[in-house]
């Protein structure tokens, strides 16, 4: 046995029922979990540190509020029906506009996709608004609608539309004609064919525009609300900054973050559920395989790829 392949052999598993399992250095959930809890305390306590003590050298922390400020706040807040008032209509605004969104921007972009006459007739149209910003909408809102709960309704539903139109049609496209190929062959028609090939297929794709126009969709009715909004977080928060109330501006900031990652939190489970059936790669992070086990073509195995090893950037 020659030296690379002897050095190989340790990394080979001694037992059948173990095969398969490599344990890797990366920490299982609970650590992951203390991780991210201990990054989150260390920045608070970064911007605590700062702002108590006045730092100014380029950045100026001495005109910030200091993180037990902002949490003072917070806490009267919370304790008045404003904030859940405002809470209220921002979830509202945002689902309305962005279920439409959703459900328009998918059956348009396998349309658009799956048909040449669609895609003359809508194609010029679609790429002619699409580079238009969906605040800069906010007049024809005013002009077009009847009330300012429509427009920013509208202005949301635009700002998630064209994210997940685009990745429809890219999926759709995408795909390999050997499947559709092979439910005619069966005998299934055109129904048949998007309800078992197209759509199913194209579910990573539609799921990461889902995701980057949740996130859109968010900037713009915080925007719209700022702009011609009577209530919701985004006209809350403008509010303070105009009263320089700045421990409530950053209760708004707070807030506004919080709502973004349950919400594209959600949508990442529910895409995650339903593309349950994918298969995933053999990667699992941590796992680092010595070069010359890698040069001598041994095998190396790796642990079974389960949710909790898997970072949430990295699942559909």
């Amino acid at each position: 046995m020659t030296r690379d392949a002897h050095r190989a052999d340790r990394f080979t598993p001694r037992h059948p029922h173990r095969a398969g399992r490599f344990t890797p250095r990366y920490p299982r959930r609970a650590g992951r979990f203390a991780l991210r809890l201990g990054s989150l305390a260390a920045a608070l306590g970064l911007w605590q540190l700062l702002t108590s003590l006045n730092v100014d050298l380029w950045l100026r922390f001495s005109q910030f509020p200091t993180v037990a400020d902002v949490a003072r706040t917070f806490t009267e807040r919370l304790s008045g029906p404003d904030y859940w008032t405002d809470l209220t209509d921002s979830l509202t605004r945002i689902l309305t506009g962005f279920l439409l969104a959703a459900v328009l921007g998918v059956a348009i972009g396998a349309l658009v996709a799956r048909s040449r006459l669609a895609e003359d007739l809508l194609g010029p149209l679609l790429e002619v608004i699409r580079p238009i910003p969906a605040i800069a909408l906010v007049p024809v809102a005013i002009l077009l609608l009847p009330s300012n709960e429509q427009g920013i309704v509208f202005i949301t539903f635009t700002a998630a539309f064209f994210p997940v139109l685009v990745s429809t049609r890219h999926s759709v496209r995408a795909l390999t004609p050997v499947w559709e190929e092979a439910v005619r062959t069966m005998g299934g028609g055109r129904l048949r064919i998007l309800g078992s090939v197209v759509l199913p297929g194209a579910l990573p794709g539609i799921f990461g525009g889902l995701s980057v126009g949740l996130g859109v969709s968010w900037i713009c009715v915080i925007s719209a609300e700022m702009i011609s909004g009577q209530y919701g977080v985004g006209y809350r928060t403008w509010q303070d900054y105009t009263i320089v109330n700045y421990p409530g501006v950053f209760v708004g900031m707070v807030t506004i973050g919080v709502l973004g990652w349950v919400t594209s939190t959600a949508v990442e489970l529910l895409g995650r559920r339903l593309t349950h059936w994918l298969p995933r790669t053999s990667y699992v992070p941590g796992v680092r395989v010595p070069r010359r086990v890698r040069d001598a073509g041994t095998p190396v195995p790796v642990a079974p790829r389960t949710e909790e090893d898997v970072p949430h950037d990295q699942l559909v």
